[in-house]
């Protein structure tokens, strides 16, 4: 079973020989659709919360139930994303990936026309379930079409379209909901959605993807048995460590999309449409964030692929003493300023867990590989981050709720450590090297 690393040289004659069949063109178009599904999955998630003033004002809801209508989303993409993506695998992943963008872009639609919180409730369940495989199956539709060198980068960047899709959910459905009212913000995403999904089925195919003859569904299952396979998913205390970090962490910036547009119509005084395009913003740093983590990462891990832990935990505890004290101070410049530091660094560790992970798992299943990513980080992170942030705030107010958040960034930091401390001994036991004795004793 061949692993894709950039620690040891031995492996290189494997990566060549899976070196990415189509054209740096044709890849280039491929991220890009790829990309812009992914920004229509999120602003279909991201709309509701810059709409959250307006339903609270009509349906009379608390912010549990605000927060349990953000939260659920991710809580099904959390459940479904591992057996979604392990059908995406064998099914097809053009397919999987189109029948998702249907499917959230026609439940968005029926939030549009939603009576009350039970019908909205069923309708964000449905925004769900489309989503659950996409974002697991989108990146690694991405990463077969390029090099390897290039995974923390394009594992940031795709990632990071989550939070750019997030801006314009937020900024977008803040002003058509301002003007037009909340049923049109939601149609609005839907539509879009289901017109992208019409043009990547015509561009992206399987064919173009996979120039040449393909197995047929029972061979790729044959070829990647599911008892054999599914033990590497957790084979190793590090790619633990990574699936585990990564979730926690994003934790945060799940909390931050999700209430910051509450946050400054509460107490910087800002209506509907100006809050939504100020939490915007703040997305929008978290996505850079992403871009950058992503970037870095492959820079200065070029000589020694373990320094990607040390970015992971520099981001994140980073985000830990920047959003910390931003909550503590007072509504202004200075805390503005704070809050946006603290954003930017938030998600930063979203490329170098991806990539390590895609060291540390098969090539036969990259889908479920990083669908068990999609797991934690919505079970952990995007699904709780929202819904936590709720209850807490009907307790003690939004700001003493978000003066709460960053604090997990700990528990985060504390599994990049001992992932650090195995990967090494990790990659070399994965691609059968026996671990030297200075490395299975001090760590990487």
């Amino acid at each position: 079973m061949a692993f894709h690393t950039d620690a040891e040289p031995a492996a290189a004659p494997a990566a060549a020989a899976q070196a990415p069949a189509v054209s740096r063109r044709y890849a280039w178009v491929v991220f890009a659709l790829s990309f812009g599904l992914l920004l229509s999955d999120y602003m279909s998630r991201q709309v509701l919360n810059a709409v959250f003033p307006l339903l609270k004002a009509e349906w009379m809801l608390t912010d549990a139930k605000l927060g349990s209508l953000s939260g659920v989303v991710a809580l099904a993409v959390g459940v479904l994303a591992f057996p979604m993506s392990l059908l995406a695998d064998r099914w097809g992943r053009v397919r999987s990936l189109v029948a998702a963008a249907i499917t959230w872009s026609v439940a968005t639609l029926g939030c549009a026309v939603a009576a009350d919180y039970g019908q909205m409730f069923v309708g964000r369940l449905f925004v769900g379930i489309g989503e659950a495989a996409y974002g697991s199956v989108g990146i690694a539709v991405v990463l077969s079409v390029f090099p390897i060198g290039m995974r923390a980068t394009l594992s940031g960047a795709f990632i990071a379209g989550g939070a750019f899709g997030s801006v314009l959910g937020v900024a977008i459905g803040g002003a058509v909901g301002q003007h037009l009212g909340w049923r049109w913000a939601f149609g609005t995403m839907g539509i879009f959605g289901l017109v992208l999904a019409v043009v990547f089925a015509l561009v992206v195919t399987e064919k173009r993807l996979h120039p040449g003859p393909r197995p047929s569904r029972a061979e790729r299952a044959a070829a990647a048995p599911l008892r054999a396979l599914l033990p590497k998913l957790f084979s190793s205390v590090s790619v633990v460590g990574a699936y585990v970090g990564s979730g926690l962490q994003l934790f945060i910036p799940g909390a931050l999309i999700a209430w910051l547009p509450s946050f400054f119509n509460r107490y910087y005084g800002m209506p509907t449409a100006r809050a939504g395009g100020t939490a915007g913003l703040y997305a929008l740093l978290i996505g850079i964030g992403m871009v950058g983590g992503g970037m870095a990462s492959d820079r200065i891990s070029r000589s020694d692929p373990a320094r990607k832990w040390l970015v992971a935990l520099a981001c994140s505890l980073g985000s830990l003493v920047l959003l910390t004290a931003a909550f503590r101070i007072p509504t202004g410049a200075p805390q503005l300023l704070l809050l946006g530091a603290g954003a930017l660094l938030s998600g930063a560790t979203a490329g170098p867990a991806a990539a390590m992970v895609a060291n540390l798992t098969p090539d036969a299943i990259p889908a479920t590989a990083f669908g068990t990513l999609t797991l934690a980080n919505s079970l952990l992170g995007l699904a709780p981050g929202p819904a936590v942030t709720g209850m807490i705030a009907d307790r003690t107010g939004l700001l003493g709720a978000l003066q709460l958040v960053p604090l997990v960034a700990l528990l985060a930091s504390a599994c990049f450590l001992v992932g650090r401390s195995r990967y090494r001994t990790d990659l070399r036991r994965l691609n059968g090297f026996a671990p030297a004795p200075h490395e299975a004793e001090t760590p990487a």
